[in-house]
């Protein structure tokens, strides 16, 4: 397997032109922030950028936990990579995760390439800006990929289309726990109100109950109660009032929903219920 590392300090885009390396180099894999990403995809690892503090991401990031790092073996042996990016802060960094996934016997040659030799100080500056200023972060995958683990995070893709197909050159903006600056809350009332216009517009739902939702990041949900009407199809219209609630709180508040649960708590019969 042929190993590639880019690296350079915290926040200066390396995850950013990830992407374009790999197209350049024709490499399969990508290993950052303690994911194992293979051809656009998300085969193994837990995301850094889940990790509640800095130093936990650091931990994430180097597989400091043997059983995590060992899984992440597995899924590499089995997809079986020509070749492979890895991304860190340095190359002592990059050589440890070499070592503690197991991708090199110490013979053959690494090809290292560093962010100051493919971007300008202006970009750098820019990169760091995001991160101090936006903590935004990003991962070489797209954000369907992501959607399960960042569940209750920001998330915004941004969609490449100079390879053969779009998710493969798909790069996603997250913002982890550790980085916000100060505390985002949407009250319930915003959800709620969306909610209810979403039911406006749906022949089957005649009104909304209640509306409650649980922010926990990892594990945003939506809980509403709902009245339908009688000419409802319950499982097939209450499917998809779930998705447009999913889809209309995504699109207003830049969160991602992992669950949206309806309760049906009455039917309205001809204009009584």
């Amino acid at each position: 397997m042929e190993i590639w590392t880019l690296t350079g300090p915290s926040g200066t885009g390396k995850s950013f032109r990830a992407i374009d390396i790999t197209q350049k180099y024709d490499i399969d894999g990508v290993i950052d922030d303690g994911l194992f990403i293979y051809r656009g995809t998300v085969v193994e690892g837990e995301s850094a950028k889940l990790a509640a503090t800095k130093v936990g991401a650091i931990k994430a990031a180097i597989f400091n936990d043997p059983k995590k790092a060992e899984t992440v073996r597995k899924s590499i042996r089995k997809k079986s990579p020509d070749s492979i990016l890895v991304l860190g802060t340095s190359d002592e960094m990059t050589d440890l995760i070499i070592e503690r996934l197991g991708l090199s016997d110490g013979k053959q040659e690494i090809h290292r390439i560093y962010i100051e030799d493919i971007t300008t100080e202006d970009e750098r500056s820019e990169a760091k800006t995001q991160r101090e200023n936006y903590g935004k972060h990003v991962i070489p995958a797209p954000a369907l990929e992501l959607k399960r683990s960042f569940a209750g995070y920001f998330l915004d893709s941004l969609g490449l289309f100079k390879g053969r197909f779009r998710h493969q050159n798909e790069k996603t903006v997250v913002r982890p726990s550790f980085s916000y600056i100060g505390e985002y809350v949407l009250s319930e009332k915003v959800i709620s109100d969306i909610v209810k216009l979403v039911a406006e517009e749906d022949k089957a739902i005649s009104g909304v109950i209640m509306v409650t939702q649980d922010p926990s990041p990892g594990n945003y949900v939506v809980n509403a109660a709902v009245r339908i009407t009688s000419a409802c199809s319950l499982w097939d219209d209450m499917q998809r009032f779930q998705q447009k609630v999913k889809d209309a709180v995504e699109q207003m508040t830049a969160f991602n929903v992992a669950e949206v649960n309806v309760e049906v708590r009455g039917i309205e019969y001809h204009g009584r219920y």
